[in-house]
């Protein structure tokens, strides 16, 4: 390979390496960078909190929240909910009493009109001749031919933004589909039989086991909730004991499809596991 110069930048040679380290340092281009083991949370940690949950619950997508947190976020979500109906509300009345006042206005109109047209011709030709012979730009239909830029109603207002209705529905921070509590399934994980009793379990690598085949669960493994008894366990298990009898092998319940919820996994710090795995960030282009 030739050999250049470190700054070399408009040779024949230009390695990616470089290209990449000249756009993050000048802050052009666009900027990608794939997420490790480290930038990720763990499988069993709430998407909110990003930490290890206490009372695991599962939506009907697979994310993972502690019930304490996806509590708050409800709750929270239906205040601001009601903050902006009763916003779009009166803002609503305001514009129907704008409405009335309007045709009031337009009413009054029409009644001076027909008054004016009631009366004698010489009455009315005298009128108008005074309102030609005026030097107020503001009389009659004059004031849309010479406004008076001075005069606040004749200025234009920025009136307050519009506020539109807001969605009744409180939605799921991760997927944005609609999030019910009754839809909310709780997750009971088989905790590790290690024989260490001195280790918090929150700082072990490994926690939890299949409930079926006690493998070991971490991100590199993809995992399934059975929503009649809570219980994790691995989809190598679901594909190759569960689906046989669709029998849940916890309580021995039926199970159907929509039972099996596949839990969402972060990253392993390898290819083809966990989703959304890379980051990007969008900046200025110097076009040639």
């Amino acid at each position: 390979m030739t050999r250049h110069s470190k700054n070399c930048t408009a040779g024949t040679v230009y390695s990616y390496h470089e290209r990449k380290r000249d756009a993050s340092s000048s802050g052009y281009g666009t900027n990608k960078m794939r997420l490790g083991k480290d930038s990720v949370k763990d499988f069993d940690c709430c998407c909110l909190t990003l930490q290890p949950c206490k009372n695991p619950v599962l939506t009907p997508d697979g994310y993972l929240y502690d019930k304490e947190a996806i509590l708050e976020y409800i709750l929270h979500q239906k205040k601001e909910i009601a903050k902006q109906l009763k916003k779009f509300e009166k803002q609503k009345n305001k514009e129907q009493e704008e409405l009335k006042e309007l045709r009031q206005a337009e009413l009054e109109t029409k009644k001076q009109t027909l008054q004016i047209s009631s009366q004698a011709p010489g009455a009315a030709a005298k009128q108008k001749a005074a309102e030609a012979d005026s030097i107020s730009n503001m009389d009659s239909a004059r004031s849309k031919d010479l406004p008076s830029f001075w005069i606040p109603s004749m200025t234009p207002a920025a009136g307050p933004s519009k506020v539109n209705k807001p969605d009744e529905k409180v939605k799921c921070p991760m997927s944005g589909n609609p999030l019910r509590l009754k839809d909310l399934v709780t997750v009971n994980f088989t905790d590790i039989n290690d024989r260490d009793s001195k280790t918090a379990l929150i700082t072990k690598q490994a926690r939890y086991v299949c409930a079926v085949t006690n493998d070991v669960l971490g991100n590199s493994i993809p995992c399934a909730v059975l929503r009649p008894s809570g219980s994790v366990v691995t989809m190598e298990c679901v594909e190759k004991i569960i689906k046989k009898d669709m029998l849940d092998p916890i309580n021995g319940a039926k199970l159907r499809e929509k039972d099996i919820i596949q839990l969402q996994r972060g990253a392993s710090g390898f290819a083809a596991a966990g989703n959304k795995l890379e980051a990007k960030k969008d900046g200025a282009v110097l076009m040639a």
